[in-house]
C-alpha cells in the first residue's frame, strides 16, 4: 500500500448539466482558453511600445481570426490524435473520429492546425503570418494549462508509477491500486505556466519587433516541457514505448526543437520591425 499517496478527488466531468445537454470541463477548458487567449491577444495588439510602434495585426482582423484558428485547433487536435494515436482503431470506427466530446485531442495536430489557419487567414486576410504567428503562441500557454487540468479533472493521461513515498503521488480511479505521478499537472505547470512567463519575458524585452522569434520560443519550450513531462507519463495503452524507449509524445516534440532554431534563425536576420509599421 502507499505511503504517502492522495486519494484522487471526486470530480464530475460533466461542469454544466442543463436537461439532456452537458458541458464537460474538457469543453470548458477549449472554450476558456479560446475566450483567455483572446483577451490576451488583444491586450498585446493594444501595446505599441512592445512592437516599437503599431501593431502589424490589427484588433479586428485579430477577432476574425478567433474562428479560423478554433477550426484549426479542433480539426487539427482530433486529426492528430486520430492519425498518430490510435489509427487501426479509427479507421476500424470511422464514425467514432467525431465523437470528440468523449476526449481524445493531440497537441501536436492542434499546433499544425493553428499553423495552417495562420498560414491561411494570413493569405486571404494580407496579414504578415510570422507576426500572427507570434501571437498565437503567445497566448498558447493559457490553453495548455487550462487542457492539462481538465485532463486531471478527468483522471486521463496520468503519469507513471511513483515511488509509494512521493507526497504528492496520486491514486487515479482509472490507473489503478498504485500511486502514480500527476503528470497531467506537471504539464499545465511546464507547458502552461513557466512557458507563459518565458514568453511574456521575452515580449517586454522586446521579441515582437523581430517576427517569428515568440513562434521559435514557443516550439522549443513546448517541446522542451513536453519531452521533460514525458519521462513522467504513462505512454498510451495501444503505442507503448516506442524506438529506444521514446514515447510518441517525445518523438513528435523533435522535429518542432528544428522548426523553432529555424524561426529564431529567420527571426534573427531580420531587421526589428520598423516605428509605424503596418
Amino acid at each position: 500500500m502507499p505511503t504517502f499517496a492522495i486519494a484522487f478527488p471526486v470530480f464530475d466531468p460533466i461542469a454544466i448539466s442543463l436537461g439532456p445537454f452537458a458541458i464537460r470541463w474538457y469543453a470548458l477548458a477549449y472554450i476558456g482558453g479560446i475566450v483567455l487567449g483572446w483577451i490576451y491577444s488583444r491586450w498585446i495588439i493594444k501595446q505599441e511600445r512592445l512592437w516599437g510602434g503599431p501593431s502589424p495585426v490589427s484588433l479586428p482582423q485579430m477577432d476574425d481570426f478567433i474562428l479560423w484558428v478554433t477550426i484549426g485547433i479542433i480539426v487539427g487536435g482530433r486529426a492528430g490524435y486520430v492519425l498518430f494515436y490510435n489509427p487501426e482503431f479509427f479507421f476500424s470506427n470511422p464514425a467514432t473520429i467525431f465523437e470528440v466530446w468523449k476526449g481524445g485531442m493531440s497537441f501536436h495536430g492542434g499546433f499544425l492546425g493553428c499553423v495552417i489557419a495562420v498560414l491561411a487567414f494570413g493569405w486571404k486576410r494580407n496579414v504578415p503570418v510570422l507576426s500572427l504567428g507570434d501571437i498565437t503562441c503567445a497566448v498558447g500557454p493559457i490553453g495548455l494549462l487550462l487542457g492539462r487540468l481538465a485532463n486531471f479533472v478527468n483522471s486521463e493521461l496520468w503519469g507513471r508509477v511513483a515511488a509509494p513515498s512521493l507526497p504528492w503521488s496520486v491514486v487515479f480511479p482509472t490507473g489503478g491500486p498504485l500511486p502514480r505521478h500527476p503528470s497531467q499537472l506537471y504539464e499545465g505547470a511546464l507547458e502552461g505556466v513557466v512557458l507563459f512567463v518565458v514568453l511574456a519575458l521575452a515580449i517586454r524585452g522586446g521579441a515582437l519587433k523581430r517576427p517569428g522569434m515568440i513562434l521559435g520560443l514557443f516550439a522549443i519550450g513546448y517541446a522542451l516541457a513536453r519531452i521533460t513531462a514525458e519521462f513522467f507519463r504513462e505512454p498510451d495503452p495501444q503505442l507503448g514505448f516506442l524506438w529506444g524507449g521514446l514515447t510518441m509524445g517525445m518523438l513528435l516534440s523533435l522535429p518542432m526543437i528544428l522548426a523553432g532554431i529555424g524561426f529564431i534563425v529567420i527571426a534573427m536576420r531580420q531587421k526589428p520591425l520598423p516605428k509605424g509599421v503596418t
